[in-house]
């Protein structure tokens, strides 16, 4: 996990639009097992989701991305500072945040370098927190077209990192003193339309489009389709998170 794998800057704005955003509660929950709140560091932060939510809980925010192309989409908001830069070289001072946070990335970095840099820049009683979300389970009938897309359609086509997030980080290093959080979930309300668009910034899918020159998601909408009834209409989805949170002194 060498180096800056960049398979999301040919389509930021998509992805800026399209992502879901993280519950209030994984915010509260994190700025609670903090010993201080003056920043906060959300790396690989991409267009600002995690950022934007940690704003209400710290002084400041350092919001950084290997891209560019993300930072240049990222919602601008007064106690977050947006930077260019790699996770491995944060360009912050050595014990300069409370808190170092990142969502649904951890799986591109290389890890022990990113490590060595958490501990560097974090303070004593600091807190990590990595965290992801895989695949939606759909209601109904629909979930077995849509696992099948996901495994079998464009499952090829993932990155070899992607196993890491099925697995819900289980198997990622993490040389921290852990810690036990409670359950979180995102859940939107949602059209068909609104789910293709996301499933539409899916790495996997541009990587099938490229490979195979048509697009796989209008086959899946038609596939939906009966069971959602119009794809208009707004459902309810949700996805599990998972997350690995832990305190400085298991790298001390």
């Amino acid at each position: 996990m060498s180096g800056f794998k960049d398979h999301f800057s040919s389509a930021s704005d998509r992805y800026a639009a399209y992502r879901p955003d993280y519950p209030a509660a994984l915010f509260a929950w994190l700025a609670g097992r903090c010993s201080g709140h003056d920043a906060a560091w959300d790396c690989a932060t991409g267009s600002g989701q995690a950022a934007l939510g940690l704003a209400p809980h710290f002084r400041q925010v350092i919001a950084t991305d290997a891209s560019a192309e993300q930072i240049g989409h990222a919602v601008p908001h007064p106690a977050i500072d947006y930077r260019v830069a790699p996770a491995e070289a944060s360009g912050l001072p050595e014990r300069s945040v409370d808190l170092v946070t990142v969502a649904q990335a951890a799986h591109w970095f290389d890890l022990p370098r990113f490590y060595t840099e958490v501990a560097r820049v974090m303070k004593p009683g600091g807190v990590l927190a990595l965290w992801g979300y895989g695949r939606i389970v759909l209601p109904g009938d629909m979930d077995a077209p849509f696992r099948r897309f996901y495994a079998e359609t464009i499952g090829p086509y993932w990155p070899p990192e992607r196993a890491l997030i099925d697995d819900a980080y289980r198997g990622l290093e993490f040389p921290f003193a852990e810690l036990t959080p409670p359950t979180f979930q995102i859940e939107v309300e949602w059209s068909l339309y609104r789910l293709m668009d996301y499933l539409s910034t899916w790495s996997a899918v541009k990587r099938y489009q490229a490979a195979r020159g048509h697009d796989p998601l209008p086959a899946l909408m038609a596939e939906l389709q009966p069971g959602w009834g119009e794809p208009g209409a707004l459902r309810t989805l949700q996805w599990p998170l998972f997350l690995r949170a832990g305190t400085r002194r298991g790298v001390d």
